[in-house]
């Protein structure tokens, strides 16, 4: 397996939320970013995974390319290069760094174990990667091998049944902080991915919940869905004091609900404010108003629910599908490194085979050559059968590097390719 794979970036694990949420990209800032690693170093796949809680840079690339990416973060974010530099985490090691994107894709590495919405988000950074054209045979592979482990894992196990996800683990956050409140009003501002999944799941849970968004079309389309009213961006902020919990979760690079907004209103009781943005959209200070309550992302907890236990239970599960997986995409990887070795092979004994056949067939008939023609073909391809499936073996048993060695002594197969591309 070739050792090119990397992957630099922060998660919450070892990341404060106010430095993740500088770092954050959104798609036009990941192919940014990508186009600058095509430009300044030479990766063969990148790929920019960015979610609430993570922002991690994969790439294949013999060298560690952390200084380049912190570098590019830095002029596409405006943030200090040495300060972002301070945060990244690096995984060299190929192995190490392909197991953590199939934790991170399976749902293993999240905030809410299991969370089918960061499987959705690896999906999105494979697209941009693929819609960049700097995806690259191992990294499609690799994608599509996790895809298919994930499919098995849903198919095979108990890990994605139930309703914990961090949308979920919101609506049970909500219905603690306001258990003392009769019919609680709720709103809710933006509907992206996790802001939809909020709302869905208060449908039949709450007929007090109000939605909105910058995007009213997107607003009303959810209202139908879901059966609850909808009102303009504008006419949400102006009525906050009216909401008893408002949950955010608007894309924006600077906080849409401030303490100076919350002073403009007479907050005569409790209001509880839940921030699942990154950038944040509520300012921090927002709880030195009197009676202002304020939870972000990583105050988002896993709920001790029926379905959340069932998903822990199912974690050793998860893990024999995943070393199965790996084992495969092992196999096919070692293949994959000496693929250069086959392919120079087969071109020899081509070589071979057409200065054969123009030799001997100077003087020969059409007929003549069509029947040599496939003669020669069926003895080259039975020669070549044996060989390329003693190597194939010999990946597995890793000793393929000394069988290609071998080959390619025996049959002077650089010096033939020399030749060939003369």
């Amino acid at each position: 397996m070739t050792n090119a794979f990397k992957i630099s970036g922060l998660s919450f694990k070892k990341t404060p939320l106010n430095i993740r949420e500088k770092l954050a990209l959104d798609e036009s800032e990941a192919k940014r970013l990508m186009a600058f690693l095509s430009e300044n170093s030479t990766a063969t796949a990148n790929l920019e995974l960015s979610a609430c809680n993570r922002t991690e840079v994969y790439n294949s690339c013999e060298s560690d390319l952390s200084r380049e990416i912190s570098l590019g973060q830095s002029l596409i974010k405006e943030q200090n290069k040495e300060k972002i530099q301070q945060h990244i985490n690096s995984k060299t090691s190929n192995e190490e760094a392909i197991n953590h994107l199939f934790a991170v894709s399976m749902g293993l590495d999240a905030q809410v174990v299991g969370d089918i919405q960061i499987s959705n988000q690896v999906k999105k950074a494979y697209q941009w990667s693929a819609d960049e054209d700097v995806a690259g045979p191992f990294l499609h592979r690799l994608m599509h091998t996790i895809f298919f482990a994930n499919k098995r894992v849903v198919q095979e196990t108990a890990f994605r049944d139930g309703a914990a996800s961090v949308s979920y683990a919101t609506k049970e956050l909500i219905e603690d902080i306001s258990a003392d409140i009769k019919d609680p009003k709720i709103l809710i501002l933006g509907l992206g991915e996790i802001g939809q999944d909020v709302c869905r799941n208060f449908v039949g849970a709450s007929d007090n919940v109000v939605i909105a968004n910058r995007n009213r079309e997107k607003a009303k389309a959810l209202s139908v869905e879901c059966n609850f009213p909808n009102i303009s961006l504008s006419e949400a902020l102006a009525s906050l004091d009216k909401f008893d919990v408002i949950v955010s979760s608007i894309a924006k690079s600077n906080p849409i609900i401030t303490k100076d907004l919350l002073n403009s209103f007479e907050i005569l009781t409790h209001k509880y404010f839940v921030d699942l943005s990154v950038p944040r959209s509520i300012e921090t200070s927002v709880e030195e108003v009197h009676g202002v309550l304020l939870y972000n992302i990583d105050n988002i907890h896993s709920k001790a629910s029926q379905a959340l236990n069932k998903r822990i239970e199912a974690i050793p599960e998860v893990e024999a599908i995943i070393t199965e997986t790996l084992t495969d995409f092992a196999d096919w990887s070692k293949e994959m490194a000496v693929s250069p070795t086959i392919k120079k092979f087969k071109s020899a004994l081509e070589n071979i085979r057409q200065e054969e056949i123009r030799r001997f067939l100077k003087e020969g008939s059409a007929s003549d050559a069509k029947v040599v023609d496939a003669v020669t073909k069926s003895m080259m391809q039975k020669i070549i059968k044996l060989p390329v499936l003693q190597l194939k073996a010999a990946c597995k048993r890793g000793e393929a590097d000394t069988l290609a060695d071998v080959l390619s002594d025996l049959f002077d197969l650089e010096k033939t390719e020399e030749a060939a591309s003369k």
